[in-house]
């Protein structure tokens, strides 16, 4: 008798788990799924917020005019603009070599006669 019980409660256990194990995985699937979507939407909110302020920086006309001075070498009426060539500096590379300009030019000589020979080179090119 004890063993025809522990089978039906056995068997009860084992069809009641079979019945909830399918609508309990997909919760779970869809748990996860709500939680990398509103990671989605966070991040594009961040983006949109970004791109908001950015609008809103290219608004004013000053920063306009420091973007064009920047990136594309302007300068204002009655203004001079003195383009340096040479090495830039770059704090990871500590083996600095010549650029493409500065090879021609002689060394060994103080930096202010390579920079009177560069402009006098640059104007004998032009």
């Amino acid at each position: 008798m004890k063993s025809s019980r522990s089978l039906i409660l056995f068997s009860v256990l084992f069809i009641t788990a079979i019945m909830v194990a399918p609508p309990l995985q997909n919760y779970f699937v869809q748990r996860a799924q709500i939680s990398a979507l509103e990671g989605e939407v966070s991040q594009a909110q961040r983006d949109l917020e970004e791109a908001k302020a950015q609008l809103q920086r290219w608004q004013d006309p000053e920063y306009i005019k420091s973007q064009a001075r920047d990136r594309l070498r302007f300068v204002m009426p009655g203004e001079k603009q003195y383009i340096v060539l040479g090495i830039m500096a770059n704090e990871n590379n500590v083996n600095l070599t010549a650029g493409e300009v500065a090879r021609d030019f002689p060394i060994g000589i103080p930096w202010y006669s390579r920079l009177l020979s560069s402009i006098t080179s640059v104007e004998r090119s032009s």
